[in-house]
């Protein structure tokens, strides 16, 4: 199952997608929105939330790293998340801002020293994020800073949580991303590092791992900048579809 959260009528619902139809939602209630209708949110209430860097060795070779030997991880904060169909700022002044299509994986028990070959059993799920990042204050591509990748509103995730039973091949997945309905990116989750077993194993041998952590496990080659007016899709097949605009920094105002 597809399931959602949003803001409708002054109140946050959980809400699942009609069968075969992800632009209708259908409430506790009964009631049934179009996917206009709501603002999405992301799908699970931000924990923490973990982010590979290199975990795709043709973007490691794109940008003329060596492939990392152990996972390379930074955290992110609850202020970058927002939903599908949400807007995206792109900071006033920078040169260079591009998104990252990436599988997120969920996690749906608590995790403490687990084996790979069980890992699976403590995914809740699996949902889609644009991790956009701010090139112009990269240092260190192994070290991504503050002002690269903990912007306000540059972390889109959704616009769904589908269900682990739902996704039977969780590493074998088409990702692609759309800039203006052009293709720019593509690529495959099969062709991760570290794949989502090995990544969970690792995270609980030395951390306890919560219900609704995120792991955001890295984007394949293809990086473009955007601009304001962008529409930026990033998909990844059997998990959604998710939609963000890119919008201009409003200038600050003067306090009255």
């Amino acid at each position: 199952m597809k399931h959602a959260r949003i803001a409708y009528d002054g109140a946050i619902h959980q809400a699942a997608a009609m069968p075969g139809d992800d632009s209708h939602l259908r409430l506790a209630d009964g009631r049934v929105l179009h996917e206009s209708e709501v603002v999405w949110l992301p799908p699970v209430v931000p924990r923490t939330v973990f982010a590979l860097g290199l975990n795709y060795a043709d973007h490691a070779k794109e940008l003329a790293f060596k492939a990392p030997e152990e996972p390379l991880v930074f955290l992110k904060g609850p202020n970058t998340l927002i939903g599908h169909r949400a807007h995206t700022v792109r900071p006033a002044g920078v040169a260079f801002m591009h998104y990252e299509c990436e599988l997120v994986v969920v996690i749906g028990k608590t995790a403490r020293d687990v084996p790979r070959e069980h890992a699976y059993e403590y995914v809740a799920g699996y949902s889609v994020a644009n991790d956009y990042a701010i090139r112009d204050y990269l240092e260190n591509y192994y070290r991504p800073n503050l002002r690269v990748k903990s912007r306000d509103t540059c972390t889109p995730i959704g616009p769904w949580l589908v269900d682990r039973d739902d996704v039977p091949e969780p590493m074998n997945l088409a990702l692609r991303t759309t800039v203006n309905g052009r293709v720019t990116q593509e690529g495959s989750t099969r062709d991760m590092i570290f794949d989502v077993p090995t990544l969970i194993a690792w995270f609980s041998s030395f951390m306890t791992l919560s219900p609704g952590d995120m792991i955001l496990t890295g984007t394949p080659e293809g990086l473009a900048d955007t601009r304001p007016g962008d529409e930026v899709i990033t998909e990844i097949e059997g998990i959604g579809r998710l939609v963000s605009t890119i919008v201009a920094e409003e200038p600050n105002k003067e306090p009255a």
